[in-house]
């Protein structure tokens, strides 16, 4: 039974990363498709290459934990994309971006808790 736990709680962190990482790639798969502004074909097929690596990590993910905790998790995305705007297109953070996201933030965290039951993150 402790050993179940064990690749329990190993299974749940890896879930955890490889969705976080599949929010990165398929966000930053978008931007690149944003600034490519449809003339870059480099930009273009990057921006797929990333978004489709994303999509995989993320079908992986849902094989270490339990989806209903897992595929929210993609909402980090959409943090990312606000911060990506401020940084790279010059996007104005305002104040209901900034409270959607940390709205946002504490549902991630609400996830996290309540998908370890008895397992550490």
């Amino acid at each position: 039974m402790e050993q179940q736990n064990e690749i329990q709680k190993g299974s749940l962190k890896t879930g955890v990363v490889l969705i976080l990482l599949s929010a990165f790639m398929t966000s930053i798969g978008q931007l690149l498709w944003k600034l490519s502004d449809g003339s870059s074909l480099l930009l273009i097929f990057s921006g797929f290459a990333l978004y489709g690596l994303g999509a995989i990590a993320m079908t992986i993910s849902f094989r270490f934990g339990e989806i209903s905790v897992l595929h929210p998790m993609l909402g980090a995305s959409l943090v990312l994309s606000i911060v990506y705007g401020s940084i790279f297109l010059n996007e104005q953070i305002t104040a209901g971006k900034l409270v959607g996201a940390l709205l946002i933030i504490a549902g991630l965290i609400c996830l996290g808790i309540s998908g370890k039951r008895g397992e550490v993150l």
